[in-house]
C-alpha cells in the first residue's frame, strides 16, 4: 500500500507540485514547537513572498482610548493600518467613523459580523432577518471601503438549525451567492469565518470555507482564518492558509491559550508557521486583533504588535 502511494506521488504530481507538498509538510513539522527561523517557506525569496505584507488591524476594543480619535492616535503611533469595526448599527455610525478616519493612514479592514438572525435557521423569517441586516451592513461596508463583512452560517446556540446535509450546503451556496452579488455591487465581499467546534460546529476548518467559496465561484464571496480557532481545529497553520489560496480575505489573531493579546500566553504564541503560509500566498490584506487583554493595554498591546512583526520577519 505504501509503495502504491509512493508511485502515485511520483507519477501523479509534477516536480513543482511535489516540492510544494514536501515543503509544506516539512515546515509544518518543524514549526510545531520552535519559534526560531527555519528552512521551509520561500525563505523570503520569490515573487509571492515579495508581495506579502503584514498589515496589522485592530478591532474597536483593542486599543486604549475613550473614543475613536484617541484609539486611532494610539494605533498610528504603533503603525497599525487597519480598523475592524463591528457591524451592528454600522449604517448609523458612518459619519462618526468617516470623520475619525479623515486624514489618517488607517483604513477600514473587515467588518465584524453584527447581523441578526442566521442563514441556516429552519425559520424563514429568521433567515430573512439575516439577509436584510447583512444587506444593510454590506452597503455600509462598501461606503467605508471595507475588505468585507464577516459572517458565520450558524453558531451552536442558534436553534433550530438545518441538518448537515448536501441539500443544506447547496442552500448555503445559493444564499451566499445572493449576498456575494450585493457585496460585489458595493465594492466589497462577504467573508466566511470558520470557528472551533465549541462555538460553531457547522464550519470549522479553513479548507471547508474555501471549498464553499470555490463552489459558489463569485468574486464577492471569500473566507478567512482565525489563529485562535485554528489552534483547536487545524493540524497545520501553514496548510490551512494555503488551502484557502485566492479566497483568503482576512485573518484574525489572538493568544493561543486564553484568546488574549498575542504574547500573553508565552511560548504558545507562535505564529511563524502560519505567517510562512501567508507569505507563500503573497498575502497583503489584514491580520486583525480579535482578543481580550490580561494586562495594561498601554504596554501589552505595543508588545503584541512587536511580537507579530518579529515573527513575520522570522517566517
Amino acid at each position: 500500500m505504501a509503495s502504491d502511494r509512493r508511485n502515485f506521488l511520483k507519477t501523479g504530481l509534477s516536480g513543482a507540485a511535489l516540492a510544494a507538498v514536501s515543503m509544506s509538510i516539512a515546515a509544518c513539522s518543524s514549526n510545531k514547537t520552535s519559534a526560531g527561523k527555519e528552512e521551509g517557506c520561500c525563505g523570503g525569496q520569490g515573487d509571492c513572498c515579495k508581495n506579502a505584507e503584514l498589515k496589522i488591524s485592530f478591532q474597536e476594543g483593542t486599543a486604549p482610548g475613550e473614543n475613536l480619535n484617541e484609539k486611532f492616535d494610539f494605533m498610528e503611533k504603533l503603525g497599525v493600518v487597519g480598523f475592524e469595526p463591528g457591524g451592528r448599527n454600522l449604517k448609523a455610525r458612518l459619519p462618526e467613523i468617516e470623520q475619525a478616519l479623515n486624514g489618517r493612514s488607517i483604513k477600514v479592514s473587515a467588518i465584524c459580523a453584527g447581523f441578526q438572525g442566521f442563514i441556516l435557521s429552519t425559520d424563514a423569517a429568521i433567515r430573512q432577518q439575516c439577509l436584510d441586516t447583512m444587506k444593510e451592513i454590506i452597503e455600509a461596508a462598501g461606503q467605508l471601503g471595507s475588505t468585507g463583512v464577516i459572517i458565520v452560517p450558524a453558531f451552536n446556540q442558534q436553534l433550530p438549525v438545518m441538518p448537515h446535509t448536501q441539500e443544506t450546503r447547496n442552500f448555503l451556496c445559493e444564499q451566499f451567492g445572493i449576498m456575494g452579488e450585493w457585496a460585489a455591487a458595493a465594492g466589497t465581499t462577504v467573508i466566511f469565518e470558520p470557528l472551533n467546534r465549541k462555538e460553531a460546529f457547522y464550519l470549522r476548518q479553513v479548507a471547508d470555507a474555501a471549498s464553499i467559496c470555490r463552489d459558489i465561484n463569485h468574486p464577492g464571496v471569500k473566507c478567512m482564518g482565525d489563529f485562535w480557532h485554528m489552534t483547536g481545529e487545524e493540524t497545520c497553520d501553514m496548510g490551512a492558509f494555503l488551502s484557502a489560496g485566492e479566497y483568503l480575505q482576512h485573518v484574525h489573531i489572538a493568544s493561543r491559550k486564553r484568546r488574549s493579546m498575542p504574547g500573553e500566553d508565552g511560548e504558545a504564541d507562535n505564529y511563524v508557521n502560519g505567517f510562512k503560509g501567508l507569505k507563500m500566498l503573497g498575502y497583503n490584506k489584514y491580520v486583525s486583533f480579535e482578543c481580550g487583554c490580561q494586562g495594561d493595554r498601554a504596554t501589552v498591546v505595543p508588545a503584541a504588535v512587536e511580537l507579530l512583526r518579529k515573527q513575520w520577519e522570522e517566517a
